[in-house]
């Protein structure tokens, strides 16, 4: 799928750093239930923050603005996994991992996969690089994967939130998945 172009390619270094703000920003906004470009908004203008990047600020700006369509994609390549009860912070890298494989026609979609595993390694559960890759290998070919999603025991549910029913593929909540 073809969309708009990312800003001035940077340095390999400087666009990982770039997608590790924009998730910072995009994590902060969820997790205290802001709008994402106010939080932008204001890194941007923080004489204290890290500076945010032209490429930091096209990731956040993209995700907000197909933000249903990404996680409509998200949901269909992730088994027996809802968006709910995925860890906040693999939300995050899905929702800039699929902007990137779908609107960002100068990044090579298994540069993007490879980004996106790198911070889930970095900064998620020991079972995330192998759910994020199932899941962003299946938006780049196509088709979904049949990867298990994340052990239960290690998720983050927002408060309030309600499980969605297990599917008949899918573990019950109180049942360990397989895979």
């Amino acid at each position: 799928m073809s969309g708009p172009a990312s800003p001035a390619t940077p340095r390999k270094g400087s666009r990982s750093k770039a997608r590790k703000r924009a998730l910072d920003i995009l994590f902060e906004s969820e997790a205290r239930g802001e709008d994402p470009q106010e939080v932008l908004a204001r890194r941007i203008a923080g004489a204290d923050a890290p500076p945010v990047s032209d490429f930091a600020a096209s990731l956040v700006e993209g995700v907000v603005a197909h933000r249903a369509e990404i996680d409509e994609t998200i949901s269909s390549y992730s088994r027996g996994w809802t968006m709910a009860r995925m860890p906040a912070v693999d939300r995050m890298i899905l929702r800039i991992g699929v902007f990137e494989i779908r609107y960002c026609d100068d990044v090579p979609d298994p540069v993007a996969i490879d980004e996106a595993i790198d911070l889930a390694r970095a900064l998620s559960t020991d079972d995330s690089p192998r759910f994020v890759n199932g899941v962003l290998a299946g938006v780049s070919s196509g088709r979904p994967g049949t990867v298990a999603p994340p052990s239960p025991d290690r998720v983050d549910v927002p408060a309030g939130a309600e499980l969605a029913p297990a599917g008949p593929d899918e573990p019950a909540d109180d049942e360990p998945p397989t895979g």
